[in-house]
């Protein structure tokens, strides 16, 4: 029996380490930090950046999985929704980016006069499926 779980926990932790490897060397492909590093003029911390990504993803995970208590209750959580909404926007942002989604979209649907406002409305919708989510999700 015994046997049976550290050869399940081995498991588990091997997929873990794999997908998020994947996750992020993925990101660092897609070239998400090393644009960020950049546009900021701080090329020379492209490395402490990638190491940076992988411990939050990591301490992320931790926190999530076991579901650990953060200290700082409210304040901490509207920082780390601040920090993880960010993310995954520009995430998002370099998948099509590198994709050329965005470029062919508004060629084809004609969008270039009202381009602004739509970034505006992806924006606005974005917050606010996230404010129903976490509304929601902790009983507000």
């Amino acid at each position: 029996m015994w046997m049976q779980q550290i050869l399940l926990g081995i498991l588990g932790l091997s997929a873990g380490i794999t997908v998020a490897g994947g996750l992020f060397s993925f990101l660092v492909e897609l070239g998400v930090v090393a644009d960020f590093a950049d546009r900021t003029h701080t090329g020379e911390h492209v490395l402490l950046y990638e190491d940076a990504a992988a411990l939050g993803g990591a301490a992320g995970s931790l926190v999530f999985v076991y579901g650990l208590d953060l200290p700082g209750g409210a304040v901490t959580l509207a920082v780390f929704g601040l920090l993880a909404g960010i993310f995954t926007g520009c995430w998002a942002m370099a998948l099509a980016e590198v994709l050329n989604v965005f470029p062919v979209f508004i060629r084809r649907v004609r969008l270039q006069n009202c381009l602004p406002w739509a970034i505006l409305g992806m924006a606005f919708g974005k917050g606010l499926g996230a404010l129903v989510f976490f509304w929601n999700q902790w009983g507000g």
